[in-house]
């Protein structure tokens, strides 16, 4: 790498004009126990293929690298609100346990290779499993626990495991959800039938236990107390993990994943984008079942020698099991967090506690809070900026690209300015990724500010991204790589536009567009504008079929007032004020048909609306499965709003 580049525009532009020279920096950041000979092989377009002829090891360098420098200090923290249990693993500790869990799947049959489908609530021997699969080259398949037996099923059928580990129950707002009749119905369903099956017994639901074929984690645990297994030196381009997205619909579709390119992916984005150190504390809100807890949760932070909290709970939810807002600011205190990942829809949710919490505790660790998984409208951003008087730095990416695609680099480890944030916007796009906007119907480059076009990526895609999709490469081609006319680019499937400095704002899904009498219109552009009155806390915006104009918008609206959901004239007052502010804001033609107002909106446990479940609701269609949803009334009120008219 040339001198210091201290602009962001000279870093980003050297990793896209001498990426080989870039990508062969990043790389020292891990371990390798065999050099690569190639860094970027692009031969056969769109499938990228980094760091050929090395071999690495994802466990090890989350874990087994440590040791010698700082075995004794924190690597994963436990944290359950649920059952009040609190724990913390030191690498020492961490690296045992691992190897127990590694020495169990291998006594159940499972060699590289193999698929392990780890179905588990947030507990710390999920973390287990998926560092033992790393370390042994089994392939992991972590599925959302909790998830439907039919769509659990069809997962198990694609990924075709040879063991799935699971855990007897989880828990939600000190509801217990029983995941093993659901598992084993699942596996009744599904056409493959694994060898085995690991259990987790946390006392919180009985088990009908298979002979067999389920196994207690517990007993397999104390007969390999002393385990000793080695890490696999497996290629770079060897698969490390599938996971399926989120909202698929018919067969699954998952998101194939390599080692050695998501290991440099991840370090450099621990040190580039979160300004992660060794020996701190990183605390990731997410789930295991999506993206961001394999990244952000599991390996980035260990793999940067920071600890990581594991948190299984709601955000107002103490650890007496009763109602507090303040819980994860108490974590933050406690462990000194430094960087903290979580969600705008979480950070709305704290919005409506008392702002007395952000106060009540020290944050002054805090160095920085990191938000994705849907567009940050600007009221929520300038709350918690204010409350937390640190940078709220936007992220946008998804599971296909495993790291963020555009945000703003850290300024600090690297070295490189840090770019000033605007609200509203997730920032500049990261090292390796060449984004643009295109004309959805034409292919062509749309490079005046503001002029609004699909995002895409133009290959190669840097290391960490997606592989293919698991076990059909022709999909992989035609859903992602030919849907833009003329184009071979990776499609986002994401309204943009890019301001005159540089800055992108995502607009919303391309799918989730709303043609009102042949004007298109994004729900995201909506949304912002409702989003902006003083007396709504949360929003959600749907098309709705129409007779007369093809689409009209819908607004549900979860007011801060509580009168509007009780005292007609209030609701009718505050729902012509909306309409007002949308007419000044985008036009009549944008004018949500009716706005609804509703104590809470449908979203899953990791916070993302069911935008299509309140579409479907609203069409008198079936909103398909939601065993994803937090609160399965919030659906139900809606149906009574839009059945009242």
């Amino acid at each position: 790498m040339p001198g210091p580049l201290t602009s962001y525009a000279d870093f980003y532009q050297h990793s896209i004009d001498q990426p080989d020279a870039f990508w062969t920096e990043q790389a020292k950041l891990i371990d390798w126990f065999a050099p690569f000979t190639r860094v970027c092989n692009n031969d056969k377009p769109p499938f990228a293929h980094w760091f050929e002829g090395g071999k690495t090891n994802l466990c090890h360098n989350a874990v087994d690298r440590h040791l010698a420098t700082r075995g004794d200090q924190a690597a994963l923290i436990y944290v359950s609100s649920e059952t009040g249990i609190e724990k913390t693993y030191s690498f020492k500790e961490l690296h045992l346990e691992v190897q127990r869990m590694a020495a169990s799947l291998k006594a159940m049959g499972v060699v590289q290779g193999d698929r392990v489908l780890i179905y588990m609530p947030m507990i710390a021997e999920a973390a287990f499993a998926m560092l033992a699969c790393a370390r042994i080259g089994a392939i992991h398949c972590v599925v959302f626990g909790g998830f439907a037996s039919g769509s659990l099923a069809s997962r198990i059928d694609d990924a075709s495991p040879k063991v799935i580990v699971s855990a007897d129950a989880g828990s939600r707002g000190g509801k217990v959800v029983a995941y093993k009749p659901l598992l084993d119905e699942a596996i009744r369903l599904s056409s493959h039938k694994p060898e085995a099956v690991l259990l987790v017994d946390r006392a919180l639901a009985p088990m009908d236990m298979t002979p067999g074929r389920d196994l207690l984690w517990a007993d397999l645990r104390a007969k390999y107390m002393q385990a000793q297994v080695p890490c696999e030196a497996l290629d770079s381009t060897a698969i490390s993990y599938t996971i399926y997205t989120s909202g698929t619909t018919g067969k699954p579709k998952g998101v194939q994943r390599d080692t050695g390119g998501y290991a440099v992916a991840l370090a450099a984005s621990m040190k580039h984008i979160f300004d992660g150190q060794p020996g701190e504390t990183y605390f990731s809100t997410s789930d295991i079942g999506w993206v961001v807890g394999h990244s952000y949760i599991i390996y980035g932070p260990l793999i940067a020698g920071m600890a990581s909290i594991m948190y299984e709970g709601l955000p107002t939810q103490g650890m007496d099991g009763q109602p507090n807002g303040g819980v994860w600011w108490s974590l933050v205190e406690k462990y000194k967090v430094t960087a903290m990942f979580s969600a705008p829809t979480a950070v709305r949710v704290l919005k409506k506690q008392d702002p007395a919490y952000l106060k009540k505790y020290d944050l002054s660790s805090l160095r920085a809070l990191f938000l994705a998984g849907e567009p940050l409208d600007e009221p929520t951003a300038r709350w918690i900026s204010e409350g937390l008087n640190v940078p709220i730095i936007d992220n946008y990416w998804q599971t296909e690209t495993g790291w963020p695609l555009i945000t703003l680099m850290s300024g600090s480890t690297n070295g490189v300015e840090r770019k000033t944030p605007k609200f509203g916007s997730p920032g500049v796009p990261m090292y390796g990724y060449r984004v643009k906007i295109l004309h959805e119907s034409t292919g062509e480059e749309l490079t005046r500010p503001n002029e609004k076009g699909v995002v895409v990526i133009e290959g190669p895609t840097p290391p960490g991204f997606m592989q293919t999709i698991w076990k059909d490469d022709a999909r992989f081609v035609n859903t992602y790589w030919k849907s833009v006319p003329g184009k071979m680019v990776y499609n986002t499937f994401d309204w943009g536009i890019r301001d005159e400095d540089g800055y992108y704002f995502i607009l919303g899904r391309t799918d989730d567009v709303i043609n009102v009498a042949g004007h298109r219109l994004g729900t995201r552009e909506i949304e912002e504008s409702i989003s902006g009155h003083a007396m709504v806390a949360e929003v959600a915006v749907v098309g709705v079929a129409d007779a007369l104009k093809g689409q009209v918008a819908m607004a549900f609206v979860v007011p801060k007032d509580a009168a509007a959901l009780t005292d007609a004239s209030a609701a009718f007052k505050l729902e012509g004020e909306i309409m007002k502010r949308v007419d000044g804001d985008l036009g009549a033609v944008a004018r949500p048909s009716r706005v609804r107002f509703v104590s809470v909106l449908p979203k899953t446990r990791s916070g993302k609306l069911l935008r299509r479940a309140i579409q479907a609701v609203c069409e008198g269609r079936d909103a398909g499965d939601l065993t994803t949803m937090d609160d399965p009334a919030a659906l139900e009120q809606i149906r009574d709003r839009v059945k009242l008219g």
